[in-house]
């Protein structure tokens, strides 16, 4: 996984890349997902910072710990990503997206012909 060089703190990059395996089906419910020293190994970060991801995606009910075993995918992690991220870009993005249709006169006609090449193109995959 590559960092971005913005603003979000790599922790949060991090349990975004989880949440993104979780809603693509890399990480299915109920799965165990690596350990905190596995995945620090594998990214090439502090064990820490991956704690920090874990304690985050814990709190939010996405991960749960079975002490002695490891973390694993809650059942309705898919679920709880998804509304979460639908608020933030309803909340926030979608505003933004919006203002930007409009400066550079895109119609909705257009994103919609845009949005069903995507669906049709991604769909084969």
């Amino acid at each position: 996984m590559a960092f971005k060089e913005n603003d979000k703190a790599i922790y949060l990059q991090i349990a975004d890349g989880i949440c993104d395996g979780i809603l693509t089906g890399t990480h299915l419910p109920g799965s165990r997902i690596l350990s905190v020293r596995e995945y620090a190994s594998r990214m090439e970060v502090n064990a820490n910072t991956v704690m920090r991801s874990y304690d985050y995606l814990e709190r939010r009910g996405i991960i749960f710990n079975r002490r002695g075993i490891g973390f694993f995918i809650a059942d309705d992690a898919a679920g709880t990503i998804r509304d979460e991220r639908r608020e933030s870009f309803f909340n926030g993005e979608a505003d933004s997206f919006f203002h930007r249709m409009m400066t550079l006169g895109i119609t909705p006609s257009e994103i919609s012909t845009l949005y069903t090449e995507y669906l049709n193109n991604n769909q084969k995959k």
